[in-house]
Parts: C-alpha cells; structure tokens; sequence
C-alpha cells in the first residue's frame, strides 16, 4: 500500500471513530460535504479538482492526496491534475506577492 493509500485509509478509520463518538457530527458532515460534491452547475470532476487546488494551497497533505484520486476517478487526467498543480502555484504566489505589497512595502518608504 502505498503513503497517499495509507493515509486515506488512517482517515477513514478516524472517520468511523467520530461517527460512534459523535453520530451527529458525523452523519452532518458526510451529508454535507456529499451534497457539496455531487454534479450540479459544475461537475463531479472539476468540483474535485477545484478541492485538489485548494488542498495544495492550503498544504493540506489528506486533502491533496484524497482528491486526486477522486478526480482521477471522476476522469481527469493526469494533465488536467497538473493543470491544477500550475494554477495552485500560480495562486499561492500571487497571494504572497499581494500580502508582500499591501502589509510589507507599504512600511518600507
């Protein structure tokens, strides 16, 4: 098995572990987050891909893990995720740019 496989499994145990400590929690969150992802304006696979970026940016190593294999399950392609891999990057370094501009420079002259 795999780090990424391994890591999605621990989570899934975690999972089930909240579900018999807090049911209501659980069940919400699962109802939730499943009406989140289902095809609706935008499909099953973009709205994983849109996860996998935010997860990339927010460095969140489950996440990242996790919903690439959603979307490649969903059909991207490994293009597509790498798309995403870009357009992260791209969005993280313009926010710290923005962030440098509007709170550092500003105290510099």
């Amino acid at each position: 098995m795999d780090l990424s496989n391994d890591k999605i499994s621990t989570y899934k145990d975690e999972i089930l572990h909240l579900k018999k400590a807090m049911p209501k929690v659980a069940e919400s969150y699962h109802h939730f987050t499943g009406a989140c992802f289902q095809g609706g304006e935008l499909d099953e696979m973009t709205k994983q891909l849109i996860a996998l970026g935010i997860g990339l940016f927010a460095n969140n190593e489950l996440c990242t893990f996790y919903h690439t294999e959603e979307a490649r399950s969903k059909g991207a392609t490994e293009a597509q995720i790498m798309e995403v891999v870009a357009v992260a990057s791209a969005a993280s370094a313009g926010h710290a740019l923005a962030q440098g501009l509007m709170r550092v420079q500003p105290n510099l002259h």
